[in-house]
């Protein structure tokens, strides 16, 4: 359930939705920090649910003591008609299906025109061809193929290969599959869009779990080629702005005294 900070609940009529799916290295989740933050999105809402790990904690993007107990969850961009959902605690296993079903539904009462997931898998268990070029890929539901599939392909975007059920086995009567090996939900909520024609698409990066801020400049630029969110002639990191709460990313630094 969508519960909004304000006596009048925001519309995403036609808005376009981000968000990401909690997987390797927490990737998605450092990308949607970076455009939250450089965008100076304002927080209109959160969605109540049981299907998380209860946390609580102070806003990540305060600037200052006044903003620093401030929760946040969803934030809008009206300008650009951009929303976007941070997810930061883990999905209770057993209600995994139960939170797609909940997401969908939002979804689509909400009126978004479009949807993007942004994800990670192991680098490791990639196979021979996803070896082959960019650790970059995306997958679209039909709905969405049918509005942005040529823009994707216009840009050089590179599909998520599907893979053999029986990796090493030569068996011609197994047909290839889609595996997203460490993505969380991501899968899921592919083939549950594909099931409710929603438009959606998932944006990924192959990557293995350690200091994961490149990979979340890399999947955040990716991103930025199709949605133009800030001004692409900038290049590097300088164009997004990083959140107060990355100071501490891993923890304090080393103490003299070990010297």
């Amino acid at each position: 359930m969508f519960i909004p900070v304000e006596a009048t609940p925001p519309s995403f009529k036609d808005f376009t939705l981000i968000l990401p799916a909690i997987a390797v290295g927490n990737v998605a989740q450092l990308a949607v920090d970076l455009i939250v933050s450089t965008l100076c999105m304002r927080r209109v809402g959160f969605l109540h649910t049981d299907c998380l790990v209860p946390m609580v904690g102070p806003s990540p993007y305060a600037t200052s003591a006044k903003t620093a107990g401030e929760l946040h969850t969803t934030a809008e961009d009206a300008e650009k008609k951009l929303a976007v959902l941070q997810i930061r605690s883990p999905i209770i296993h057993s209600r995994s299906r139960k939170f797609r079903k909940v997401l969908v539904s939002w979804i689509k009462a909400s009126g978004f025109a479009q949807t993007v997931v942004l994800s990670s898998s192991h680098a490791y268990q990639r196979d021979d061809q996803q070896l082959k070029g960019t650790p970059l890929r995306y997958l679209v539901t039909p709905a969405m193929q049918k509005t942005s599939g040529t823009a994707l392909t216009e840009l050089g975007w590179m599909e998520m290969e599907k893979v053999s059920a029986f990796p090493g086995l030569v068996d011609t009567n197994a047909e290839p599959r889609l595996s997203v090996p460490g993505g969380g939900i991501t899968k899921g909520l592919f083939t549950d869009s594909c099931q409710e024609e929603l438009c959606l698409a998932v944006v990924l990066v192959f990557c293995s779990e350690g200091d994961n801020v490149p990979d979340a400049f890399t999947l955040v630029n990716h991103l930025n080629d199709w949605l133009l969110l800030v001004d692409n002639d900038k290049r590097g990191p300088q164009k997004w702005k990083v959140p107060s709460s990355w100071t501490l990313l891993f923890g304090n630094s080393h103490p003299p005294s070990i010297f």
